[in-house]
């Protein structure tokens, strides 16, 4: 029995159903049989997102060879082992004629392994469909040595993605250990790479590309995750719990430093109105039948129901908001997930309101503040936050509907594979725009880096290179060096230019140093090489350079009668006989005991002048302060000798009022 999902059609559909293909929605299934042989209702509770729209994730397939078949084709990635998002694969095709449908282990544990008659190229290993499950297929052929598994579907139909089993007891022992890519391709490739194989022994090689498979806009990933609280729902829930576990941290770091944005969600479905009463849907529903949960133990007298799994799947939802809208700390989610599951299991029979709110406080989250968003599961109404949740399930553009839990939407584009740490992050890398990878993207653990080897065919002039490693490869970009932009193809050519250019580098100029001193023709101010003042030349470093010039052969300096010229590297000295002074500016020579006399007399003249002057203006202020003073002495004299007319003209007015 193969897993399997497609682009839903009516007869699919029932086709499916009646081959029990449930697939990641099997746990609402489960809920709706018993349902229905509890009540005799055939057919009466549907989940809406079953009629959805599920999208099919692809990835590139190029045929280099043999030419008959050269060209790119589509293959729909399976939902489990570790497709290389970012990543490319290269090998060859080999298909096993002895066991073609790959549901037996090979009895030759080299089946698949390099060979040198194929170069030592990686073996992509081509199996049938039929007869086994996908993920068994392409285990087998791991332990045979393919690098990759291609499934050649065995029915002219669209693509459609390979699920992991679940109806399988066994399955748990190799889908962990699916470490390898695999895809599914149409029954026509799969035919007629057969054919090149076996009927003309042709070379058939293939280039797997998952480099386009998630977009990569920007320098923020946007990545959603599906989950459920409920921890008894099997070897799939029990992957999700060490998922978080482990995937915390890298998730805190890159929320924390602004390259991811994060959002939580939880599948939820509703019960018909006609059973909106029954002891089922009270059982299962909040609301009044609007928000269910399958029943955990799937045995409706035992355990837990599935209200209380819808009102914990609430209550985290409500951290989420909580922690975004008043706390500015959205990552503390991933605290309180990790915590609860840890804290308060079901196995424990401790899950509930009790033990989620002594984590809350534990982290410092007031459980007051998640009781207000959560709401009164009782009334008759709508509960925002889980009718959000219902709305956001409906798939929107290249999204899909989400139907298989748990679910990794990334930048809009559902994740196929193994839920595993080091393959998660390895898929949110490859959703950033080339150039602006998180450091952790650039890890050894997480990529190659493809500078180091040739430089990436990249420009490179000592240490300065163009090569840029990102996740996804390497580019040849100019760089930004101590403030200084290089310019060019980033290929075979990078010049620096504007201020400080020359600092960094002298861009093709001549540069030299000789005792001491160094010269070069780059400017700063101007592009291009010129030969500084002193030299001739073109200027450039694999031109003829810049030559000294020498001024003392050629009588450009130090011409005067008695000056002596010697020439030095970027310049001249030049000095004067008999005792004489060299004047720079004027190219000439001049006696130093003129030049002290006329000095000296200079200085007197200069301290004699200001002595007079002070003396000046000494004597201004002496008769200036002796005038004021004898003024003051003479009135003094007057007054008390003299009358005033003032004082008589007083004087009379007093005697005609008497």
């Amino acid at each position: 029995m193969e897993k399997l999902y497609s682009n839903n059609n009516n007869r699919r559909r029932r086709k499916r159903r009646q081959e029990k293909q449930m697939g990641g929605f099997k746990i609402v299934l489960l809920l709706v049989m018993k349902i229905m042989i509890s009540m005799m209702v055939v057919s009466s509770w549907w989940p809406s997102a079953v009629y959805g729209s599920f999208v099919v994730e692809e990835s590139s397939l190029t045929v280099t060879s043999p030419q008959s078949l050269k060209g790119t084709y589509q293959s729909a990635i399976g939902n489990f082992g570790v497709p290389q998002y970012g990543g490319t694969l290269a090998g060859s095709v080999r298909y096993s004629k002895d066991k073609p449908k790959a549901c037996d282990p090979f009895v030759d544990p080299s089946s698949f392994k390099p060979s040198t008659s194929q170069g030592g190229r990686p073996v992509i290993a081509l199996v049938d469909r039929g007869d086994c499950y996908f993920a068994k297929k392409v285990y087998n052929a791991q332990q045979a040595g393919a690098a990759a598994v291609l499934v050649a579907d065995d029915r002219d139909e669209s693509l459609l993605t390979m699920d992991s089993p679940e109806d399988d007891s066994n399955a748990a022992q190799y889908l962990d250990n699916i470490t390898i890519p695999s895809a599914l391709i149409t029954k026509t490739l799969g035919d007629k790479v057969k054919s090149s194989l076996e009927q003309q022994g042709e070379m058939v090689n293939i280039n797997l590309d998952w480099r386009e498979s998630l977009p990569h806009p920007d320098e923020r990933v946007e990545y959603e995750f599906w989950t459920n609280s409920n921890d008894e729902c099997g070897p799939k829930c029990n992957d999700q719990i060490e998922f978080v576990k482990s995937f915390k941290g890298v998730a805190q770091i890159l929320e924390q430093g602004g390259y991811t944005l994060f959002t939580p969600h939880y599948i939820t479905w509703y019960c018909p109105k006609a059973f909106v009463d029954s002891k089922q849907c009270k059982a299962q529903c909040i609301n009044k039948g609007r928000y269910c949960a399958p029943d955990p133990e799937q045995d409706f007298n035992v355990g837990y129901d599935g209200k209380q799994v819808v009102m914990e799947n609430l209550r985290q939802l409500c951290v989420f908001d909580v922690a975004t809208n008043k706390l500015n700390k959205p990552w503390v989610w991933w605290d309180y997930v990790t915590d609860f599951q840890i804290r308060c299991p079901m196995k424990d029979k401790k899950y509930g309101p009790e033990c989620a709110e002594q984590v809350l406080t534990s982290l410092s989250i007031k459980p007051s503040d998640v009781r207000e968003c959560m709401g009164d599961p009782e009334l008759d109404q709508d509960n925002p936050i889980l009718k959000r949740e219902q709305e956001a399930q409906v798939g929107t553009g290249d999204r899909g509907d989400v139907t298989i839990l748990p679910t990794l939407v990334i930048n809009q584009r559902q994740y196929r594979g193994k839920l595993d740490k080091a393959a998660v992050i390895k898929a949110i890398c490859s959703g950033y725009k080339e150039s602006t990878d998180p450091p952790v993207c650039l890890s050894q653990s997480v990529e190659t880096n493809e500078c180091l080897t040739n430089n990436g065919g990249c420009w490179q002039k000592g240490n300065i290179t163009a090569c840029q490693d990102t996740f996804r490869g390497r580019i040849c970009v100019c760089p930004l060096l101590e403030g200084v932009q290089f310019e060019g193809d980033g290929y075979s050519n990078c010049q620096a230019t504007g201020p400080g250019r020359c600092r960094v580098d002298n861009t093709g100029c001549w540069i030299e140093t000789q005792g001491g001193l160094t010269f070069s023709a780059c400017q700063d101010s101007s592009a291009g090489c010129v030969c500084p003042e002193g030299f001739t030349g073109d200027g450039l470093i694999n031109g003829t350079g810049c030559v000294d010039v020498n001024e003392c052969s050629e009588k450009t300096k130090c011409q005067c009668p008695q000056c002596l010229c010697k020439n030095t590297w970027g310049s001249y000295d030049c000095t004067c006989s008999s005792g004489l002074l060299y004047i720079h500016e004027h190219d000439t020579c001049i006696s130093k005991k003129i030049s002290s006399s006329k000095l000296g007399w200079f200085v007197s003249l200069i301290v004699l002048v200001g002595m007079v002057s002070l003396g000046v203006i000494g004597y201004i202020i002496y008769k200036y302060r002796l005038r004021s003073y004898m003024d003051s002495e003479i009135r003094a004299i007057m007054a008390q000798y003299m009358p005033l007319d003032s004082q008589n003209e007083v004087h009379n007015h007093m005697q005609e009022d008497a």
